[in-house]
């Protein structure tokens, strides 16, 4: 194959017009994408991603570590087949194209789950924050201007690395001539082009993210990209000219955020007040005195499905939802909205919301979106263990959950859960952000195992659109598939509280999925099978023990209590109605759909006292944490948690449990 030849080029009319009539983000076909990435892999006379990075950064003048460490902090690197991000970047150098790629409607406002999820109260009015597609923000639109810069067509900009590298490296030298700086060779003469490069319009996030860039060349970075081979950032001690920032006439960052100082986050309150006469009439959060009156114990992660303006209008109305933070894709800017000791309205749950601090992470339903950028991972890490440090969460698959592992409160309510993050959030680079990476712990044939494929390798085919048909691109996954039998052609799990019929492989069905990093104990294993106890039944996938998908694990697991039919699964750990003292309202335990049955074995995550948060007046004197003599621990049932009492079954270490039949 004869290499294609990308040399500087003008822009002609005919670019101009190629640019303007492309404003559609499509999609080629997985297949096509996956040959051409195939192409680019195995071609004898292709370059590798390494070259490919040091001769763009020749051409266009921008020092090669400049290059590389933006692009890093973008996608390490990786092209990931031409699949765009949530956010509808593309390529090594995350260039955007958004103008077609926006949900009709946002995450909180789709499904049927009521993001307060307190059934004692009157859900709240799904409301619309309709987005102009005309006026999207520049940080959404680089691919356009890339093109424009380099005369290729934005086609090729998102599917061909090369093309995307160049297109990259077009735009930093552009930065850095707009900040009438020249185009040295020197790194450190480059942060203000670098604090341009993501799009942030504040001063905080832009310091965030270039002193994020310059730390990355200080350290050094090296990994095997998705090409096959192998990019490296030599470590070189670099003292960039800071005082840069000055020449972008950046706003100042919003000063009183609840974060670490050196994250740069903004101060954007979410209201809280009366909207009528009626005393329970308010929002659009609850006032509490956390963790003193209650307990901290999750940090729910949440992808947005709408734009960064979009998520800040919906947390922003006062009739309507609230998270904690907000965190934005390209450069990983972080919004507080709420002090921690309040309650926001997000998981769907009001036991979680009561007992969570919630993350928006930015995303909207572009088609195909598979990824999110390092930039973001690395900011929400941050935030995320400075968090748990301070409120004592651990750091592990029971505490910080996704919003799609959040329970319903009542059967009705758990076919209308939400799904985000969903398959494509890689648990595994995230919990390595933590400092808390998934290892094996104890022998090797342990019953208790932590999920843990290989994210990369692990590309499960889900599909996209409404049909089977419309398959996502292929891409990497955090997730596995379970199948009702142990052969290729047996119909997935049934997840009756969904519905009646197995399982699909739609992106947005967990109803027969695990992810990294939670825990399941083995019920059985015939040759390259390996069937996990899941919603009462045997899930099998296909687990070559040779590339193991899932480690041995340590812990307590939970079993039914001897003399005892079943036991009730709940969605909330609630207290006994003796508890609940006058003029407040007995909160009624509701099982769900599921049952705990003799010889199945489920992960005990954690063990809490029943707490129900009463929270009716807009006066923080009018609240009331009811607590109870019940205790329940909190299972690995399903994808998602759930509670069983305490009463109904007993605890067993995970080592003590017989070897799994085979």
């Amino acid at each position: 194959m004869t290499r294609p030849t990308l040399g500087r080029r003008g822009v002609g009319a005919a670019a101009v017009v190629a640019v303007l009539m492309t404003g559609a983000l499509t999609t080629p076909p997985a297949q096509a994408r996956s040959s051409a990435a195939a192409e680019h892999a195995t071609g004898t006379d292709m370059p590798s991603r390494a070259e490919l990075f040091r001769e763009a950064g020749e051409r266009h003048h921008v020092p090669e570590a400049v290059l590389l460490a933006v692009s890093y902090l973008q996608s390490r690197w990786d092209d990931h087949r031409g699949a765009p991000s949530v956010d509808a970047g593309y390529g090594p150098m995350h260039l955007t194209d958004a103008r077609a790629a926006l949900a009709e409607t946002p995450h909180h406002s789709s499904g049927h789950e009521d993001p307060r999820g307190d059934a004692s109260r009157p859900p709240l009015v799904r409301r619309e924050a309709p987005v102009d597609r005309e006026r999207l923000p520049a940080s959404l639109e680089t691919l356009g201007r890339a093109a424009a810069l380099t005369g290729l067509p934005p086609s090729r900009l998102r599917t061909d690395p090369e093309a995307n590298i160049e297109g990259g490296a077009a735009l930093l030298a552009d930065h850095q001539r707009s900040a009438g700086l020249p185009l040295s060779t020197d790194p450190a003469q480059w942060y203000a082009a670098v604090a341009t490069y993501a799009g942030a319009s504040e001063q905080g996030a832009a310091r965030r993210f270039a002193d994020d860039v310059f730390a990355l060349i200080n350290t050094g970075e090296s990994r095997r990209t998705d090409d096959g081979t192998v990019v490296t950032l030599p470590a070189a001690p670099v003292r960039p000219e800071t005082r840069q920032l000055e020449r972008l006439r950046l706003k100042a960052t919003v000063s009183g955020a609840e974060c670490p100082r050196d994250l740069g986050c903004d101060w954007t309150p979410a209201p809280y007040q009366m909207l009528s006469d009626e005393p329970g009439d308010f929002g659009n959060h609850d006032l509490s005195d956390r963790p003193n009156d209650q307990a901290i114990d999750y940090i729910v992660i949440h992808d947005t499905e709408a734009t960064w303006d979009t998520t800040l209008k919906l947390v922003q109305d006062p009739t309507y939802v609230s998270w904690h933070y907000s965190l934005r894709s390209a450069d990983g800017h972080i919004a507080n909205h709420l002090r921690a000791k309040d309650v926001g309205w997000h998981a769907g749950n009001w036991y979680v919301n009561s007992k969570s601090i919630g993350l928006e992470h930015e995303g909207f339903l572009a088609e195909g979106g598979q990824w999110y950028t390092e930039a973001m991972y690395r900011t929400s890490a941050r935030l995320v263990r400075h968090l748990a440090t301070k409120y004592r969460i651990p750091l592990d698959r029971a505490h910080i959950i996704g919003h799609d592992n959040v329970p319903g409160t009542v059967p009705a309510n758990v076919a209308g859960m939400h799904q985000d993050p969903g398959p494509y959030w890689d648990w595994d680079r995230y919990f390595e952000l933590l400092g808390k990476p998934f290892k094996a712990h104890g022998n090797a044939t342990s019953r208790l195992v932590t999920v843990r494929p290989d994210y990369d390798a692990n590309t499960e085919p889900y599909y996209c659109g409404a049909t089977p048909a419309d398959l996502c691109p292929v891409h990497g996954s955090a997730s596995l598939t379970l199948r009702s039998e142990p052969r290729d052609d047996a119909p997935l799990l049934t997840d009756i509280g969904i519905r009646p019929s197995p399982g699909t492989w739609s992106v947005y069905d967990h109803a027969a999925r695990v992810s990294t990093g939670q825990k399941y104990v083995v019920a059985e294993r015939r040759g390259d099978w390996t069937a996990l106890w899941y919603l009462g039944q045997k899930g099998w996938f296909k687990n070559d023990l040779r590339h193991p998908k899932t480690l041995p694990s340590q812990g307590l697991v939970a079993r039914l209590r001897s003399g005892l039919d079943s036991a009730l699964l709940y969605g909330r750990a609630y207290p006994e109605p003796a508890a609940y003292p006058a003029g407040i309202p007995v909160q009624p335990l509701v099982p769900l759909q599921y049952t705990l049955r003799p010889g199945q074995y489920y992960s005990v995550g954690q063990t809490v006292r029943a707490e129900y948060f009463h929270s009716k007046t807009f006066e923080l004197s009018g609240h009331t944490v009811v607590r109870g003599a019940l205790t329940y621990h909190q299972v690995q049932f399903g994808h998602r948690i759930m509670f069983v009492k305490a009463d109904d079954v007993v605890l067993t270490p995970a080592a003590v449990l017989p070897r799994a039949v085979n």
